[in-house]
């Protein structure tokens, strides 16, 4: 083996270790999974494509890759910014879903979950943040990047991405997303709700709705789901029984409990209609518990934000393929 090859080799080992934490930074700065994972490749060939020497210059790898995977996801915030305007309905980050049973997996994007910043009510804020706010906060706040590096990466001062972090941690403040309960708290409240919903219990499924709820959908025009966000118990109790007549019968008891973003979540497949039912479109749906009520329900049925769930029956892993170097 020549020295060359194994220089490349043992920076290859080097990029490993660092797939986790570049994927994280990557998918909570742009909330795409493919966004995400393309950006930790292109951080790569650009450390592959410098000369030795200037690879040889670059005293903290962690940190530099860190600059570059930000940098790319700073330009696709800003690129998606205007692809939005044409996004039909609500847009929601794309969710990861793994299995609810075994061992957790070390895929890089199952490893990233396990952070509470990451689960879907989080990440839902910070969507709502300039693409320069998510930067700067996520960079600071999450990953210790100092002021300084931030603002090389901003393009402006040290003083105006303090600034734009400052901004970002209020917006995350007012929002309050409520923090991540335990599995058994989230199963208990889940289990209560689906309860009352496949048995017409009104008053039960009242009570598991948190006064404040809130429904999004995200389908982007291309399945069935709410277009605007839905607020209040009320609203959102008559939207899915009116969802229940629709659909055949038994089509929501095929639902599979999985992990969405960490917590706890349903896979719905797809299921065909018949002469007096339309068809029922894939869903995943994540909620967001707040003492002991579901506060958020996130419906994604965009068959694009999908495209990684296998089909009904071989078993529920998004597993997202490995970065080769």
């Amino acid at each position: 083996m020549s020295t060359t090859e194994q220089g490349l080799d043992e920076l290859a080992g080097e990029f490993a270790g660092l797939r986790t934490h570049l994927t994280a930074v990557a998918y909570r700065l742009t909330g795409t999974v493919s966004d995400a994972e393309d950006a930790v490749q292109e951080s790569w060939l650009r450390l592959t494509g410098l000369a030795p020497a200037k690879r040889a210059e670059i005293r903290d790898r962690k940190a530099w890759l860190t600059t570059v995977v930000s940098r790319i996801c700073l330009d696709r915030l800003r690129s998606a910014a205007v692809q939005r305007e044409r996004y039909v309905g609500q847009w929601l980050p794309e969710p990861i879903v793994t299995p609810l049973e075994g061992a957790p997996g070390e895929n890089p994007l199952e490893v990233a979950v396990r952070d509470e910043g990451i689960r879907m009510a989080a990440m839902v804020v910070l969507d709502k943040l300039t693409p320069e706010q998510r930067v700067a906060f996520v960079l600071h706040d999450a990953f210790s990047v100092p002021f300084g590096e931030i603002a090389d990466i901003l393009g402006c001062s040290p003083e105006a991405a303090r600034q734009h972090g400052s901004r970002g941690r209020r917006a995350l403040d007012d929002a309050a997303p409520p923090p991540r309960t335990s599995l058994e708290e989230q199963q208990a409240t889940l289990e209560k709700f689906m309860v009352a919903m496949m048995t017409g219990d009104v008053q039960a499924v009242a009570e598991a709705l948190h006064p404040d709820v809130v429904l999004i959908g995200d389908s982007n025009g291309k399945a069935r789901t709410s277009r605007q966000v839905m607020a209040g118990g009320d609203k959102i109790m008559r939207f899915l029984q009116g969802l229940l007549r629709k659909y055949r019968p038994g089509s929501f008891e095929s639902a599979i409990p999985v992990l969405v973003n960490g917590d706890l979540g349903l896979y719905l497949p797809a299921n065909p209609g018949d002469d007096g039912h339309i068809a029922l479109d894939a869903h995943v749906n994540t909620f967001a518990i707040r003492d002991g009520r579901i506060a958020a329900i996130y419906d994604c049925a965009n068959p694009d934000k999908l495209s990684r769930l296998p089909s009904a029956g071989t078993g529920i892993r998004q597993a997202s393929p490995d970065v080769k170097p």
